[in-house]
C-alpha cells in the first residue's frame, strides 16, 4: 500500500548534493541506475516502486548538460508511465537559462525549449534556483518555485568577510544591478556598479566603473561564473580603483575553460560560489574557492511542497 511518501531520485549530474539533500530529509536515496548503451543511448531503471509516490528528482545542468538533461526527461516519464503521484524536477542550476531571449536574428530561445521538455515528458512541478532572469518561471506551464541564495549570501559575508561593515557591494554588469542593491541594502553597504562592453560573448573589451570603492573591500555579486574573465578584469579595475580587497561571491560557478587559471592570477582574495553544480575537483587545484552549501534550502523547499506548506518563507530566512 502506498503511502505517498517522499521519494528522492538523482541523476548523474550533481549525486554529492542529492545525498546531502535526502540526508537532510532523513531518507535514502532511491534505487535508480543510469546507464548507457554501447551507441550513446541513456538507458534508465528505476528499481523500486513509485506508485502513488511523491517523486523528486535531482538535477543540476552542468557538465555533459545535454547528457544529464536527457537523462531527467527519461527518468521524469518513467516515474510517469509507473504511475507516481507527483513529479517535481529539481533544477539546482537551470540548463540553457542563458538562453532565455531571442536577443539576434534566428536565436533560439532554447529555456523555452527546456520548459517545454520538462512539461511534456511529464513533469507536474519544478523548484530551481537563481534563475537567470526570473521570467522563465513564465515558460512553463506547471507551478515553477524559483528559490534564492540571497538569504545564504547574506549570513555568508556576516559571518565570513572580515570587515565586512566597511564593506561595498559591487555588481559587475548592469542586468545583476537589482540583486546586488537588494543585497547592499540588507547589509546597509553602499553599492557601485561596473559597466562592461563586450566584442563577444565570453569576451568583454572594457569596463568602467560607477562608484567611490576607494579603502573599501569590494564584494562582487553575480548569479553564475563562467569563464570568469569578467570577474578577473572586474577585480583588476576595482583594485585600480583604490578597493583594499576584493570577493567574489556567485550563485553558480560553472567554472570552464580556462577559469581555474584566470582566478589564480587574479587580484580577488576569495572566489565564492553555491554547490549547485559540483566542484570539489576545482577546489584543489584553486585555493580561492570557497562553498555556501545549498543543500539545506533545497531539502526544506522539499519538505514545504511535500507537506503544502508555503515555500515562500525560503525567500528572505536562510535556512540551516
Amino acid at each position: 500500500m502506498s503511502s505517498n511518501s517522499i521519494r528522492i531520485l538523482a541523476g548523474n549530474s550533481h549525486p554529492a548534493l542529492a545525498k546531502l539533500i535526502a540526508k537532510r530529509l532523513g531518507t535514502d536515496l532511491a534505487n535508480v541506475t543510469v546507464a548507457k548503451y554501447s551507441n550513446q543511448e541513456t538507458a534508465v531503471t528505476i528499481g523500486e516502486s513509485v506508485r502513488d509516490e511523491d517523486v523528486y528528482i535531482i538535477q543540476s545542468g552542468c557538465g555533459e548538460i545535454n547528457d544529464h538533461l536527457m537523462e531527467l526527461l527519461i527518468m521524469i516519464n518513467a516515474c510517469k508511465t509507473a504511475s507516481a503521484r507527483r513529479i517535481t524536477a529539481v533544477l539546482p542550476c537551470f540548463p540553457y537559462a542563458r538562453q532565455d531571449k531571442k536577443d539576434k536574428s534566428r536565436a533560439p530561445i532554447s529555456a523555452k525549449l527546456v520548459a517545454n521538455m520538462l512539461t511534456v515528458a511529464g513533469a507536474d512541478h519544478v523548484i530551481t534556483m537563481d534563475l537567470h532572469a526570473s521570467q522563465i518561471q513564465g515558460f512553463f506551464d506547471c507551478p515553477v518555485d524559483n528559490l534564492y541564495g540571497e538569504p545564504s549570501v547574506l549570513r555568508y559575508i556576516r559571518e565570513n568577510i572580515p570587515d565586512y561593515k566597511n564593506a561595498i557591494i559591487v555588481s559587475p554588469d548592469a542586468g545583476g544591478a537589482k540583486r546586488a542593491t537588494s543585497i547592499a541594502d540588507h547589509l546597509d553597504l553602499d553599492f557601485a556598479l561596473i559597466h562592461k562592453e563586450r566584442k563577444k560573448a565570453n569576451e568583454v573589451s572594457r569596463m568602467v566603473l560607477v562608484g567611490d570603492v576607494k579603502d573599501k573591500v569590494a564584494i562582487l555579486v553575480d548569479d553564475m561564473a563562467d569563464t570568469c574573465g569578467t570577474l578577473g578584469l572586474a577585480a583588476k579595475t576595482l583594485i585600480e580603483n583604490g578597493a583594499s580587497a576584493v570577493y567574489a561571491i556567485v550563485i553558480h560557478g560553472v567554472l570552464s575553460g580556462k577559469a581555474l587559471e584566470v582566478i589564480n592570477n587574479s587580484m580577488l582574495t576569495r572566489v565564492v560560489v553555491t554547490n549547485t553544480i559540483p566542484h570539489a575537483d576545482k577546489k584543489r587545484l584553486c585555493p580561492k574557492l570557497d562553498t555556501i552549501d545549498v543543500s539545506a534550502v533545497l531539502a526544506e523547499a522539499i519538505r514545504r511542497t511535500h507537506n503544502g506548506e508555503s515555500v515562500s518563507y525560503l525567500f528572505g530566512h536562510p535556512t540551516i
